[in-house]
């Protein structure tokens, strides 16, 4: 099997007081794949953060200073670097610790002495995860659209590229880390309103409703006057899965490949594509697909 370039190996960041005694398992995700960067504690694992994003980040949940709890915390409290999965390395087993690594953020959690094999299989399965829901999302930012996520708490989780660019036109929010003001009136279910940025760009802004881990999803997409495509999808009150399914099938996916990057079978996902048809009023997948390209036929 040919090396993986270097460019495409997926990247975990360690973070371990006493790294050296973690050489075994550095070797193995080296030789499995991974490239391994290293950290000693909390406050240098954050600064290695600003340069670059991994995958994945292995962390050790007691540590001098910041421990690795708030450390977590500050990561999940970014919203450029919340996606990552974090998994703790702790020798501790006690319900308590375990609970703490959980509400700080952290997915999973392997007990010192650390069994590197098992390391990698929890670890494949969560970069894995990790990466899949970051395509899923990825693939809204389609046809001028742009698509956010905020917290149960009202902070900003993720947003897409394009969403990213319309936010910061729109001004400074109240809070850091939260919706800009003119956007706040659009976390109520169900509402769909028009915002100006500075510039003068109009943004249609539709609240989609819940997504993943209790999130709200909000799509943004350059406002038309009178019928336009970019109008009857905002229009169309697609779910947020439903929405994932259209822009993957606009990409040019057949079922089992969106079936394969979503997690569901292709049955599953004709389903899907049943309820958008009748949502948008077209009969065809070249219709739907067309809309959400931003072009009627």
């Amino acid at each position: 099997m040919p090396p993986i370039p270097e460019a495409d190996r997926p990247v975990v960041l360690v973070v371990d007081d006493a790294p050296s005694s973690l050489g075994m398992l550095c070797d193995t995700l080296e030789a499995s794949g991974y490239t391994v960067l290293v950290a000693a504690d909390g406050e240098s694992a954050l600064q290695r953060l600003e340069l670059v994003v991994p995958d994945a980040i292995l962390l050790d949940g007691m540590m001098p200073g910041l421990s690795g709890f708030e450390t977590c915390r500050r990561i999940k409290a970014n919203p450029a670097l919340a996606h990552i999965p974090v998994l703790f390395m702790t020798g501790m087993s006690e319900t308590h610790d375990v609970v703490e690594g959980f509400a700080s953020g952290g997915v999973d959690y392997v007990v010192k002495p650390i069994r590197a094999q098992e390391v990698l299989a929890r670890l494949h399965t969560h970069a894995r995860n990790a990466r899949i829901t970051r395509m899923a999302r990825d693939a809204v930012d389609v046809a001028g659209m742009g698509v956010v996520f905020v917290d149960t708490r009202g902070r900003l989780a993720w947003r897409s590229p394009q969403a990213a660019l319309w936010l910061h036109a729109l001004g400074e929010p109240a809070e850091p880390g939260h919706l800009p003001a003119a956007l706040e009136d659009s976390l109520v279910h169900g509402s769909t309103h028009v915002v100006t940025t500075a510039g003068g760009t109009r943004l249609s802004v539709r609240n989609l409703g819940a997504a993943t881990l209790g999130e709200t999803m909000l799509l943004l997409a350059l406002h038309k006057e009178g019928p336009a495509a970019l109008a009857r999808l905002t229009e169309a009150a697609l779910t947020p899965r439903e929405t994932e399914v259209l822009s993957w099938l606009a990409k040019g996916k057949t079922n089992r490949d969106i079936g394969d990057i979503l997690g569901m079978s292709p049955r599953t996902v004709n389903k899907h594509l049943e309820h958008i048809f009748e949502k948008l009023g077209v009969e065809t997948r070249s219709a739907a697909a067309a809309l959400a390209s931003g072009h009627l036929v």
